[in-house]
């Protein structure tokens, strides 16, 4: 199904401690992190606040266990702040990525977002106006190009909470956007999460995918959420994610069309939660055997 060269499995640290809140998984040690993902089968990962953040530092605990940086997170403000006061930050940000080896950074658009807040998630979603969204799309553009020049991909995430949350966002986004300067970050989790048809939207930009997250879903703690009106957070403390295979997505059709798309890059696994209930290496052990299932990797 996958060239074993050209894909590559990683897991991101929010599993074993959250940096958005911070009290989940405050006992978990940085190294404690890396060595359970090592020995889960994963040859990459992401980067989480207990990480070092010297690249030479960084780089040799990473090596001693065989793996490697894939991406970090980046907020950008292009619809609330200065373009300049993103690229500085950005600049910095790819820097560090560099250095790591890294090949591709993921963006989130932070500006009006309520993915931290303690706003309701289903009910308070902020909508853009024409011009925010000339804003983010030309910014995107600018990073594109930034990015491109430094020797790195820049691809989206679209995230619950955030103005790029929807279908019909992401393909605005796409439709404004040059391709051969902004790619997609394609998160699984996030487009069942708002009841999008993630297959759907994996078929349409398959071939703009530079980087993927593998994040499944409790549809019951969903329900729950948009029920009593709760927030992003909330919904994260109760189990809202949990890794593939264990949640309610079919990963097989996933993996199908992105190899029909000769995907080439991370599958990332991407599941936040709480570590005192989901222990995090048992759950990187469950989504590895998962995907060797599926995919032979």
């Amino acid at each position: 199904m996958f060239d074993k060269q050209k894909v590559k499995l990683g897991i991101a640290p929010i599993g074993w401690t959250n940096d958005d809140m911070p009290d989940l998984g405050a006992e978990n040690t940085f190294e404690q992190c890396v060595s359970e993902m090592a020995l889960a089968g994963f040859s990459g990962c992401e980067v989480g606040n207990k990480y070092p953040k010297d690249p030479s530092v960084l780089k040799k605990a990473l090596t001693l266990r065989g793996m490697q940086v894939c991406n970090a997170w980046f907020s950008t403000f292009l619809t609330t702040k200065p373009y300049e006061e993103t690229e500085k930050g950005f600049i910095e940000h790819i820097t560090f990525l560099k250095a790591m080896g890294a090949k591709v950074v993921g963006v989130s658009e932070q500006g009006h977002s309520i993915q931290g807040t303690e706003k309701s998630i289903f009910d308070e979603k902020y909508v853009m106006n024409d011009a925010e969204w000339d804003l983010l799309c030309t910014g995107l553009n600018r990073l594109g190009r930034v990015a491109a020049d430094m020797g790195i991909i820049l691809t989206f995430h679209h995230h619950m909470g955030t103005v790029v949350q929807t279908a019909a966002e992401i393909d605005r986004m796409m439709e404004n956007t040059d391709p051969e300067l902004f790619n997609l970050l394609f998160d699984t989790g996030h487009l069942a999460y708002c009841g999008e048809d993630y297959m759907a939207v994996l078929k349409k930009h398959g071939k703009r995918i530079r980087h993927v997250h593998l994040k499944d879903i409790r549809p019951e703690v969903i329900a729950r959420v948009r029920e009593e009106k709760l927030s992003f957070l909330d919904g994260v403390r109760l189990g809202t994610f949990t890794v593939p295979g264990d949640g309610a997505i079919d990963f097989a059709p996933v993996f199908e069309v992105l190899a029909q798309n000769g995907y080439e890059g991370w599958l990332l696994v991407e599941a936040e939660q709480d570590p005192a209930i989901a222990n995090p290496f048992e759950y990187a052990l469950k989504a590895r055997k998962y995907i060797a299932e599926k995919t032979g990797l």
